[in-house]
């Protein structure tokens, strides 16, 4: 299946999921954490729709990675 996102974007996607199995959070638990729903999680780590900086600050927070982690 094609994507819309350029490679880095992809990449950006794949760490926030591997940070967030990582952090031993599931979609639920990270965005009860979050106080979100579930779908904002996967909507997020699938791109269908897009992080802003604070939002990713957030998560970088909650998965306890430094903001570069997940961008290079």
């Amino acid at each position: 299946m094609a994507t819309r996102h350029p490679e880095a974007y992809q990449r950006l996607l794949a760490r926030l999921r591997q940070a967030r199995q990582e952090a031993g959070f599931s979609q639920v638990a990270a965005a009860a954490a979050l106080k979100a729903g579930q779908k904002y999680v996967s909507r997020v780590e699938t791109g269908e729709r897009r992080i802003d900086p604070l939002e990713l600050r957030e998560l970088a927070k909650l998965y306890g990675k430094p903001l570069e982690y997940f961008v290079e």
